[in-house]
């Protein structure tokens, strides 16, 4: 495993972080115990990943408290959230992250993020939320305060660049792909620039792994005007990644473009199947792709925003 800090946090993350989402992605609702679960966690760490992201929606933090008991405390980062929204009141903040802590056993927590926050609630997380929260930090239950985005509503990073300018956040959580480029000119040079730690969500998703539909969202980003229709003349649209050598596979090229790109701190993986714990490791560790697969991929998509931001699962026809 490869470690890096997290923007100034001082805190060292893998390069590879377990994101611990419900359902599709610990394989709950589809059969898998409560024991399964926490296998797939105890897998991803003991292949050295110490980042392990989970989110009062996800259904998780219970899991991932009861993979953590097994290792050292010290050596692990953990991050949860949870949402909030306008006119919710300053006190129930301190009571949500108390519950996350206790479904999770923990006495603190590395990050707390306040999670999927749209444009129209920023401000009022910012002026009237967060403050809660630094008390919290202080108290030491919170350790680093962090936002996410709420990528699907808000593909143009409309709240994540006014954030990334201000107190208190100190790590973000967003969206970023080979399909997905436009944090690499409005988010990435800011949050390096004030030592913001960056977590990548949407790195793969289904525009990936399914062929089907991938050749439908491609047919529908010609039909719209947004790509040439030349794209779609040999076949599959990124089958170049593969068949020029380029990556084993065109999930392992999406993994690999996103890890190396200047200022990501932290990919997020997530499966509910331990034998692809060690697939989706051993993407993001190999090296970057050749400098002109990468030049091509922002030369086809650079332009392109919010495309493959859809939700972890099978798709919906």
């Amino acid at each position: 495993m490869e470690y890096r800090p997290l923007g100034n946090t001082g805190l060292t993350v893998s390069v590879a972080g377990l994101g611990c989402g419900g359902n599709s992605r610990l394989g709950l609702g589809r059969g898998a115990s409560f024991d399964d679960c926490v296998a797939v966690v105890r897998t991803a760490v003991d292949l050295g990943v110490n980042f392990l992201d989970t989110a009062e929606a996800y259904g998780t933090e219970e899991i991932v408290g009861a993979a953590a008991r097994f290792y050292d405390r010290n050596k692990l980062v953990i991050s949860t959230k949870a949402i909030f929204k306008a006119g919710d009141a300053t006190e129930s903040v301190a009571r949500r992250v108390d519950a996350g802590l206790k479904r999770l056993g923990l006495d603190y927590v590395d990050i707390f993020h306040f999670h999927a926050v749209n444009p129209a609630a920023y401000e009022y997380h910012r002026d009237v939320l967060a403050p809660a929260l630094t008390r919290l930090k202080e108290q030491g239950k919170v350790r680093h305060i962090g936002i996410t985005e709420t990528s699907p509503n808000d593909p143009d990073q409309r709240m994540l660049a006014q954030a990334i300018q201000e107190a208190p956040w100190e790590v973000t959580m967003l969206a970023y792909s080979l399909m997905n480029q436009g944090a690499r000119h409005r988010i990435f040079p800011v949050t390096r620039r004030r030592g913001i730690g960056t977590l990548l969500m949407f790195v793969v998703r289904n525009i990936f792994s399914n062929a089907a539909y991938r050749r439908d969202v491609f047919a529908e980003l010609v039909e719209q005007g947004h790509l040439d229709p030349s794209i779609l003349s040999d076949g599959d649209p990124l089958g170049f990644l593969v068949s020029e050598g380029a990556a084993e596979s065109i999930t392992d090229a999406a993994y690999r473009y996103a890890r190396h790109e200047q200022g990501v701190d932290v990919v997020l993986f997530g499966t509910g199947n331990k034998a692809h714990v060690k697939d989706n490791v051993d993407s993001i560790l190999r090296p970057s792709l050749a400098p002109p697969i990468v030049e091509r991929l922002h030369a086809l998509f650079g332009h392109l925003s919010g495309v493959g931001l859809d939700r972890p699962g099978p798709v919906k026809k």
